[in-house]
């Protein structure tokens, strides 16, 4: 009987809400409709009374912080909130998933306690008789630090390969300061027994990378980053790149979850040795560069945009330039239709390492060398259309999801 009331009283004037979660983490969307049942979940944005925004980013300690941002519609326009979830790296999902439901829960009780479902909800808090005690030691000081190995073996009757990988990283984050390292070697072997053709591959690489960045301010950041690495893709027997850069934010970074347009200067040492004589008769050689990138993501209630155009040029010849467009675009044009793209397109004309001994047919195919080329892309388009019940507040998990 008091199932039968609650639903008549949602029927009457409920709560309707379009939940916008980014990311891998659209996976709790059944889990929140669950554990939510309260309101009402809207196929379409604008039927709902509230626009929930779900929006992530990663933590210093590589856990999640959620921005959950509520903004009302219709006859709750002039209401909007914003609320904050961090999840540890270390957390379950399940932990993660009742941390988030449990900030959608605190956000929504001021938009639901204007309809029907209030009188049927009941608030607690389960203390125990403890108080909450506030704790600010950090024995760690910050820093993260993580392991990182894998290794493949894969074979039939006339090819095998082995892989193998490992990485390290060491990071510490806050508000004044990001420090970020990262090392990484990879090595792999694929051999080929045909009847009158036998081939064997070795590929190997090596990297270490570390960024200081400072803060600035709400729009301004300066850093330092190094670069060393080896790797025999790209004839690079021991390249070292060093580079002071400046970064201009024209939103706040607080606003950074829901919209950025970073502009970054960057000036470059290299320093590289060659495994094998370039197409320029060079086995060494010391340059200069610049670089500029500009990013602008945007995630808003109609879509979201998130692009990057760089341009980089080495100093000594402005020739010797590479420009790099790349791009996520998804915009709701209509009720139930949402158009999407993806996609990157570069003009490269900086190609200063590539071998001058000709690149063999074996190594063309498993691409084994890295080739001559003025330019690469990929794009992908696509839509999604639905059309039905403007409701989808039913889970049904048989024969799974």
């Amino acid at each position: 009987m008091a199932n039968t009331y609650m639903q008549r009283s949602l029927k009457q004037n409920p709560l309707n809400i379009f939940l916008d979660i980014s990311g891998r983490y659209r996976r709790y969307n059944e889990f929140i409709k669950t554990e939510i049942p309260y309101v009402n979940y809207m196929r379409d944005r604008k039927q709902a009374d509230v626009f929930v925004m779900v929006t992530t980013q990663k933590t210093g300690s590589n856990g999640t912080e959620f921005t959950v941002t509520f903004l009302g519609q219709e006859r709750f326009a002039t209401m909007n909130d914003t609320l904050l979830y961090v999840s540890k790296k270390t957390d379950t999902d399940l932990l993660v998933r009742n941390g988030l439901v449990r900030t959608l829960k605190i956000g929504l009780m001021r938009y639901v306690a204007y309809t029907p479902a209030a009188r049927r909800i009941s608030i607690s808090y389960p203390d125990n008789g403890k108080k909450i005690k506030e704790n600010n030691h950090n024995k760690w000081n910050h820093w993260v630090f993580g392991i990182n190995a894998s290794s493949r073996f894969t074979g039939e009757e006339s090819t095998t390969e082995t892989n193998v990988s490992g990485a390290l990283s060491a990071d510490r984050v806050t508000e004044e300061l990001k420090i970020s390292m990262y090392a990484r070697t990879v090595y792999d072997q694929e051999e080929y027994d045909l009847s009158d053709y036998q081939y064997s591959s070795i590929s190997r690489s090596y990297m270490f990378r570390t960024t200081a960045v400072k803060s600035l301010g709400e729009h301004w950041s300066a850093g330092l980053s190094a670069h060393v690495n080896s790797s025999t893709y790209s004839n690079a027997k021991l390249n070292t790149y060093i580079s002071p850069a400046v970064e201009y934010d024209v939103f706040p970074y607080s606003e950074s979850t829901r919209r950025q347009f970073r502009i970054m200067y960057r000036l470059g040492y290299h320093n590289n040795n060659y495994l094998e004589e370039t197409v320029y008769s060079k086995t060494h050689e010391t340059l200069y560069s610049q670089r500029l990138d500009a990013t602008f993501e945007l995630r808003e209630t109609w879509g979201s945009v998130n692009t990057t155009l760089t341009g980089s040029h080495y100093l000594h010849d402005f020739s010797k330039n590479h420009l790099r467009l790349s791009g996520y675009f998804s915009v709701r044009v209509f009720e139930g239709f949402e158009l999407t793209a993806n996609g990157r397109v570069s003009m490269i004309h900086d190609q200063l390492s590539l071998e001058k001994e000709e690149v063999s047919e074996e190594e063309i195919l498993l691409q084994q060398k890295q080739l001559s080329t003025q330019y690469n892309y990929s794009l992908w388009f696509g839509f999604r259309f639905t059309f039905g019940s403007i409701y989808n507040n039913v889970v049904n998990p048989r024969f799974g999801n």
